[in-house]
This record gives C-alpha cells, structure tokens and sequence, in this order.
C-alpha cells in the first residue's frame, strides 16, 4: 500500500477528491478537505470506503497495532548482525513516566553508558503512536529490509561502524529475539533500591509491544555483555565539566 500521510490526495464516493490534513493511524481516523469546503471532515479508515486519488482501496488494519517500534528494531538488528553488522546494539529503557519506553542504536565501541548519539538513531514509544516510523525517512509499517535499506541510505557512515565481530553480544542477542519476537521486548532498566548500590542481577524486564498481549511468561532473559560490572556499585554519569566563561557551552558533536 502507498504511504498515507498529510498531503495525500483521496477519493471519497460522496464527496470526490480531497486531500488529507492530519493521519492518526493508531486509531485509523484521518482528517480531510473536500473542494471548496472550508473545515475538515473527520473519516474513518476501516468503515468509509477511501480511496487512493487514482483508485486504489486504503485498508486499515483493525488488530491492536504495535504500541512500541522494540520488536521491529530487534529483528532489523539481529538481520544485521547476521549480515556481519556486529557491532550495532540496541538500547532500550523507560521513560520516566513509565507509560512508555526509549530506543537508541548505537555502534562501534560497546559501552552501554558512554555511548555516541546520532540524529535519527534514538527515539520514543511516544512519538511512535502518533507518526509510526523510526525517523530515518522509513515508510510505516515497513519491513526488516526495508528499515535495513532506508537506514544504509539515511547513514552510510554510521552503519558502516557496526561492520565488525562481537559474538558474545550477537549470541545474546540472538537468544533473546528467539525468546520475545514478534511480541515482547526487552528493556535495559537497572532498578535500584532508593537510589542504593545494585546488589543484585535480576531478569531483564520484558514489556509486550500489544495492549493485547499477556504478561510475558517465558524463560528469563540475562543481561548483555558488558552489564555484569555494573551491578556492584552505583552508577552515576560523570558530571558536566565547569564552565567559568559565563556563556553556555554547545553540545559537542559525536559520530
């Protein structure tokens, strides 16, 4: 099916062509203008027949759809890794609010706290609800191949730093998606009691992607490689470096 976004030109059999002006595809409504009309007619996808401008059907789906991108993310991963892209992870924990959860892919050097940020590799369960793409100029609802692609021609240079071996992290991983795909993700959540130093090494927190889905029942899920040190004391990021020039600092740019 053709993207569905604002701009896009339809067809409705009572009202002829318009164009859309706002797409929620969490719920399947859309928000269109019709000729020369001068607010905005709300439609539903699954029950009022829209069409594509040269006629082709718009079906929405009715299941729940995936309220987090994780599950999609860890497949495109571990089709990476098995393509020699070893050296790309995947991050995940909650926002503070706890109603949804972060991602950031991250490669080269595999250090869990210190790790590099670039532009369209991170993002939220938030902001997915509303436009569900991973921000790499991927089309929604695209396949594991289709992200692999978009993202080589987003950003050739950064996944290029993933080529490389890591296999304790790749068989990890690998288990791990055996476990959860396509209906639960993992999230890195280091809890700790009443900010005390973590004692303990707990099963990795596992979310379901589905309002629809049961609580995970599956076998317990081990931390990656690399976490094990971090449960012996507590972890405090290093502090910001002092500034005596009076004028703010511009965040430095890390590939």
């Amino acid at each position: 099916m053709k993207a569905l976004a604002p701009g896009t030109v339809i067809f409705h059999r009572h009202r002829g062509y318009g164009v859309i002006t706002a797409v929620n595809l969490l719920t399947g409504w859309i928000s269109a203008r019709f000729g020369n009309e001068s607010r905005t007619l709300d439609l539903n996808l699954s029950t009022d027949e829209v069409q594509f401008a040269d006629g082709e059907a718009i079906l929405f789906r009715r299941a729940p759809p995936d309220r987090m991108p994780h599950a999609r993310l860890m497949a495109m991963v571990r089709a990476l890794h098995q393509a020699g892209y070893q050296k790309l992870y995947l991050y995940a924990w909650p926002k503070p609010s706890g109603l949804h959860w972060r991602w950031h892919l991250f490669t080269g050097q595999r250090d869990w706290m210190q790790r590099s940020w670039r532009e369209g590799w991170y993002g939220s369960g938030a902001d997915y609800n509303g436009n569900p793409v991973m921000g790499w100029g991927d089309t929604p609802g695209a396949t594991t191949e289709e992200l692999i692609h978009a993202l080589a021609k987003f950003d050739p240079q950064g996944l290029a730093q993933a080529l490389g071996r890591d296999e304790d992290h790749t068989a990890w991983f690998a288990g791990v998606c055996d476990a959860l795909l396509p209906g639960y993700m993992y999230s890195l959540d280091m809890q700790r009691p009443n900010g005390g130093p973590l004692t303990e090494m707990p099963p990795v927190p596992v979310i379901p992607v589905r309002a629809t889905l049961p609580p995970y029942a599956g076998p317990d899920i081990g931390w990656p490689p690399g976490w094990a040190g971090l449960w012996s004391k507590v972890h405090v990021m290093p502090a910001p470096r002092i500034n005596l020039t009076g004028r703010p600092e511009v965040p430095e740019q890390t590939d």
